[in-house]
């Protein structure tokens, strides 16, 4: 049980991915299609230039006359027959003032060409009858008897009966021989008979063998890549559908870059579609399948498409209607869900609206939270290092007043004087307030690393202040720095620095005077600059 559901993934699996390669190939060639005016349009400049370059030849030089014709009659042949059909006629006129046979012979075969693709089969043979091959190049016998392979072949799956079409494919196989024969080993005419021979004669493996061997781009030219492209989709007819339909693509791009117009591949495609229940692209393909049909004027082709065409088209129509029933449902549903939804929504909106301004509430309690938090963090933060650093300081001066006392005792105790005195002398009050200034600079800037170039900033740079080399702290820095550490008053500061309130008055005003900020704005900027990141963000 296992064992066959497996299987069943397996198969599902493969054929959804082959389903997607068939649908962007064909995709690539929808793409193809929207380029077709550019393919032709380039067809019929080259077409124009040879027609100047008829015109320009005098009416006397009959030989560069027909090789022109001829190259016309090359470029219109599977592109439009009316036209491939009036060069082909010129060229047997030429061939006639000329009086050569082997033009006249030459002329015969192109006419029974472009015959035969528009589906006239009796007036293809009896453009080639009493044509002498023995007169002719051996690259013009192989067409000759290329072409009536392929009539016999043709002729042969036309009739389709016991009595005729073994004939007709023994003619075919005794042609098709003598051309494999006359081509040049290796050659694309020598391998594409064989492989051809081989496919119609029933020996399906060697002929794909032969088929892939020579289906190489790079080799090929887009009309021949088309050629054998849609002639081994035939090996694959029966066995591999989607392979079938990938090489009829391919072949039908080729054509349409060829400007190919006499061409079955697409035709071939459209059936396979339509075989497969694609009726979309199927519809797609006989639309621009018709078109070339009708452009290049081939009968045949006209009759088979427009055999399929009003099915197709019929079923295009049911179709249509059955998705516009669905397409009713499915917008009666989605109108009733989108009614549900509208009430729904309104619904939520109230109820989200309702819970917006309370979660504004707590987002704001929040960042209030977090800048008392901050502050709170930052204040420790000052307070565990001034502590510290001041600790050890006063323990300092604690253990160097105990030694002071003791000496003085001992001085006392022995009437020295005069050491006493000495001794008073030795101690340097500026050197100890000095060292009090450099222990507090180094803290603060280590509590506020960016201080000195955060208040310069709020200066223009000739009334910037900035430290000497040897100091850490001016006056007018020390005395912001203390603002910043939290002490605004300007008794207590002056007290600290050992200056007049009124000096730290005039110090003050004389900065913030100099300040691209003016009024309390500049001690609001003083008090936001930052300590060290405090918050482990």
């Amino acid at each position: 049980m296992r064992g066959l559901l497996l299987f069943f993934l397996v198969f599902s699996a493969l054929t959804a991915f082959s389903d997607s390669k068939t649908d962007n190939l064909f995709d690539e060639l929808k793409a193809e299609f929207g380029k077709k005016s550019y393919y032709d349009h380039q067809k019929e400049v080259r077409i124009q230039h040879l027609k100047a370059a008829l015109f320009s030849v005098p009416g006397t030089d009959l030989n560069r006359q027909f090789n022109i014709c001829n190259k016309l009659y090359d470029e219109y042949k599977s592109y439009q027959y009316d036209s491939a059909y009036v060069y082909a006629n010129k060229l047997q006129g030429l061939s006639n003032a000329l009086h050569d046979k082997a033009k006249i012979d030459f002329s015969k075969i192109k006419i029974g060409f472009i015959l035969l693709s528009s589906g006239m089969f009796k007036e293809t043979f009896d453009s080639m009858h009493g044509i002498d091959v023995h007169n002719l190049d051996d690259s013009v016998k192989v067409e000759y008897y290329s072409i009536l392979t392929r009539a016999y072949y043709d002729l042969a799956n036309y009739d389709n009966d016991r009595i005729y079409s073994p004939r007709y494919k023994m003619q075919a196989n005794m042609y098709i021989d003598s051309a494999i024969k006359l081509s040049k080993p290796g050659s694309y005419d020598n391998i594409y008979l064989t492989g051809y021979k081989k496919l119609k004669n029933g020996h399906i493996d060697s002929a794909a063998a032969i088929f892939n061997q020579l289906l190489d781009p790079k080799k090929l030219t887009e009309h021949q890549y088309a050629i054998v492209a849609s002639t081994l989709s035939n090996v694959y007819l029966n066995t591999q559908k989607d392979k079938c339909i990938e090489l009829l693509t391919r072949a039908t791009m080729s054509d349409i870059r060829s400007s190919t117009k006499e061409t079955i591949a697409l035709f071939w495609l459209a059936e396979l579609l339509y075989k497969k229940g694609d009726i979309q692209n199927t519809y797609i393909a006989l639309k621009y399948a018709q078109a070339d049909a009708e452009f290049y004027g081939a009968r045949q082709r006209k009759i088979q498409i427009g055999t399929l065409m009003p099915i197709v088209a019929a079923e295009i129509i049911t179709y249509k209607e059955r998705e516009e029933r669905r397409f009713i449902i499915f917008l009666s549903i989605v109108t009733v869900l989108a009614v549900l939804v509208i009430v729904i929504s309104i619904l939520l909106s109230k109820q989200l609206k309702k819970l917006k301004q309370k979660e504004k509430i707590i987002d704001d309690k929040n960042v209030q939270l977090e800048k008392v938090n901050l502050k709170l963090l930052e204040g420790a933060k000052i307070m565990e290092d001034y502590i510290g650093y001041f600790f050890n300081v006063i323990s300092g001066y604690i253990l160097q007043l105990e030694r002071i006392k003791r000496s003085v005792d001992t001085k006392l105790s022995i009437k020295k004087y005069d050491d006493i005195q000495l001794m008073a002398n030795n101690i340097n009050i500026k050197k100890e307030r000095d060292t009090l200034f450099y222990t507090f600079d180094h803290v603060f800037i280590k509590i506020f690393p960016n201080f000195i170039e955060e208040f310069n900033a709020l200066f223009n740079k000739e009334d910037q202040i900035w430290p000497k080399e040897h100091e850490v702290l001016t006056t007018d820095l020390r005395i912001f720095a203390l603002m910043r550490m939290g002490i605004s008053d300007t008794e207590t500061i002056a007290k600290i620095l050992e200056y007049s309130e009124k000096t730290i008055y005039v110090y003050k005003q004389r900065i913030k005077a100099k300040a691209l900020i003016h009024g309390d704005e500049f001690e609001h900027r003083i008090m936001a600059i930052k300590a060290v990141d405090i918050s482990g963000r």
